[in-house]
């Protein structure tokens, strides 16, 4: 038989004629033996999965008549295919053909014709569309959707990199009518941009009380999934607020043109929540309103955000209200104020003692609830800062520990985006920089406005030398997170190896004026040939050594006078331009890198790219790459001396073999700088 899973489903005879399949459970039972072929399927679970509201004994009557009514409808048409055993039923090996398999069968032949023709006829159908049965079959129809929809990708990915040019961009143009975003970035025109303030507080009952932070992340969660919404990233939110700027002063820093405001209060009698969204221009109120209750009809009953505040916004904005993004929250409230008191304390970068503690709270709230799948990618988010920010013996560790968690959300909730950025991440500590970026590709598919997703993104592309194309997403992430050091480092670093060393001083000023240390503002200068000023500007990292410079791990502190002496030292060796400098630096992280607890620390790797002391470079990278050293692959490819050294290197294409550099680039392109494998020119 000849099935049809995309769109409505339908089974035709060998000969073309129509199954004409009146009972829809029916239908849908032949839907999930033609989703699993060669799998026998437990009767039970079928007969749970069709008819969960009724008894297990009514269910599994229920099961027995409709595979007689379907073997009987089958056989009128000639067609023998089910196997039924008293405890599971399956497909006949050989007894079906369908568009999913002549799909990926197409993909994985050397016929790349009958794969982009499969692909355009498919479109943006979903699998097996038609109005829902139940609950319990819609969710397992979304996961079985969001699992072959992956499985499309991975296969696509594997097409391109074996074709040629010609026909990989043929193949990737008909990918898209399927994946808008697959590896492509999608910027949406006229988007209004929002800001969701946090709101105000007031308990006279007393207790923990997070309700206010709990409508904070639903409302964000919320607008962020609505096309033709640009929300602005919490961490620059959170920059900003506690700086005692008004509202038009804020929406101006942050680059909105609205605000969301409102505040919550609890009495005895119950909650009453005012919200309102404000014009950033002018301060004056667009739209409010007021909502109140008990607090389980907030917290059981979060759909009051999505049923009547985010549709009046989206009013108030000229806007329709997409469908609400699925989120599997917890049911536990405990669990959630848990979660939502861990995510703050993440946020506080540079605070002694706060990734621990957001550590310990988002744990326990997956103590109570273990499928609380945000929590799983908060946690994964929080394991990774640790490793990136902290002085930590342990990165690749954490890292490792990031990745099982970001898999636990995402088998929990494919829709996860984040989850997948940091599976990439973790991707690079494994030498494995293609699944990196097919990671990051993949959680931009599945969440293209998350500034952490276009960040990581874009850094990945940076990592590869492909500066061009990751400058889209690293906009992005600066257009979503305005007020975060780190995006503008990046930015630095595109337009420093894209040659357009102004825009690149400008961004590395942008970092200062952030309170970070401006690395990126003195290579800007170097590349200028200001090299004095690029002196002073380095130097004037001394002022975040012991905060957010950390100790490098397992090292002894220095007084003041010896910290001042080594970041002059260092400052000269970097940024001077002149070759004694320069030499004397290299030879004291040649030492540093044999006597340090952890020689693979950023406090080495990142002054060794930026001399262009390629053996320590080569040596460093091939041996370790972890969350705190990998930021530093970006400036590789500033094409300057001396820091270009390292990439015209005799050894640096082995090099890039070695730590899977050249495999992604066989995949996903060659850099900007290096067009073609050298080695068989």
């Amino acid at each position: 038989m000849k099935a049809t899973l995309f769109g409505d489903f339908r089974i035709e005879t060998p000969r073309g004629d129509l199954v004409v399949l009146s009972n829809r459970r029916a239908a849908l039972l032949l839907a999930v033996l033609c989703l699993e072929p060669g799998h026998s399927i437990d009767r039970e679970a079928l007969a749970r999965l069709l008819w969960p509201d009724r008894f297990l004994a009514q269910a599994k009557a229920s099961l027995r008549q409709c595979l007689l009514d379907l073997r009987r409808k089958l056989e009128e048409h000639g067609i023998d295919c089910l196997i039924v055993s008293r405890g599971e039923v399956a497909l006949s090996p050989g007894s079906m053909v369908c568009d999913l398999f002549d799909l990926e069968a197409g993909l994985s032949s050397e016929d790349p014709e009958a794969a982009i023709a499969a692909l355009l006829a498919i479109g943006n159908r979903p699998l097996v569309q038609g109005p829902p049965l139940n609950p319990e079959f819609e969710e397992w129809l979304t996961t079985r959707r969001d699992h072959v929809d992956a499985q499309l990708r991975a296969t696509i990915s594997a097409a391109i990199r074996n074709a040629s040019k010609a026909t990989g961009e043929r193949l990737l143009e008909a990918a898209r009518a399927r994946f808008p975003t697959y590896r492509t970035f999608n910027r949406a025109a006229h988007q209004a941009r929002i800001a969701v303030l946090p709101f105000g507080q007031v308990d006279s009952v007393g207790g923990n009380f997070f309700l206010a932070d709990g409508i904070v992340d639903e409302l964000s969660t919320r607008l962020a999934g609505i096309n033709g919404i640009a929300l602005a990233g919490r961490t620059s939110v959170a920059a900003v607020i506690d700086k005692g700027r008004t509202l038009t002063e804020i929406a101006s820093d942050l680059g909105v043109g609205y605000v969301i405001e409102g505040e919550v209060r609890r009495d005895e009698q119950g909650i009453s929540v005012r919200i309102a969204l404000i014009s950033g221009q002018s301060g004056t109120e667009v739209w409010s309103d007021w909502l109140s209750g008990s607090i389980e009809d907030f917290f059981d009953g979060r759909k009051v955000i999505g049923a009547n505040v985010i549709a009046a916004i989206c009013r108030a904005l000229g806007l329709t209200a997409s469908p609400a993004p699925s989120r599997k929250m917890t049911h536990d409230r405990e669990a959630y104020a848990l979660y939502l008191q861990g995510r703050a304390m993440i946020q506080k970068i540079g605070v002694e003692g706060a990734f621990a503690n957001g550590i310990a709270f988002l744990e326990q709230a997956l103590a109570i609830d273990p499928d609380f799948a945000e929590c799983w990618t908060a946690l994964a988010n929080a394991y990774i800062m640790t490793a990136a920010l902290t002085p930590s013996l342990e990165r690749v560790a954490q890292s490792a520990e990031a990745a099982r968690c970001a898999e636990r959300a995402i088998v929990l909730d494919p829709g996860q985006g984040h989850a997948f950025s940091i599976l990439g991440i973790h991707e690079w500590t494994r030498f494995n920089p293609a699944r990196a970026l097919e990671m990051a590709f993949e959680a931009y598919a599945r969440d293209p406005n998350d500034a952490d997703v276009c960040s990581r993104l874009g850094s990945c592309l940076l990592y590869l030398g492909k500066a061009r194309e990751a400058l889209p997403y690293i906009e992005a992430a600066v257009d979503r997170d305005p007020v975060y050091a780190r995006n503008y480092a990046m930015l630095a670093s595109a337009w420093l190896s894209l040659g357009e060393f102004g825009k690149a001083e400008a961004a590395g000023q942008r970092m200062g004026d952030l309170g970070s240390p401006a690395f990126w503002h003195s290579l800007a200068l170097i590349a200028q040939g200001r090299h004095e000023e690029a002196v002073q500007s380095y130097f004037a990292i001394r002022a975040y050594v012991g905060t957010i410079i950390m100790r490098p791990p397992g090292m002894p502190p220095m007084d003041d006078q010896a910290l001042d002496s080594y970041i002059a030292f260092a400052a000269k060796g970097v940024c001077s331009g002149k070759e004694e400098d320069r030499a004397a630096y290299c030879q004291t992280l040649d030492g540093l890198h044999t006597m340090m607890p952890d020689p693979y620390d950023s406090s080495i790797a990142f002054p060794a790219i930026w001399m262009g002391h390629s053996d320590l470079v080569m040596k460093t990278y091939s041996e370790c790459i972890h969350p705190a050293n990998m930021f530093g692959l970006m400036s590789l490819w500033i094409d300057i001396d001396p820091i270009n050294r390292t990439i015209r290197h005799p050894g640096f294409m082995d090099f890039a073999e070695r730590i899977g550099m050249v495999e992604a680039w066989e995949r996903f392109g060659w850099p900007d700088l290096i067009p073609t494998d050298p080695r068989r020119a």
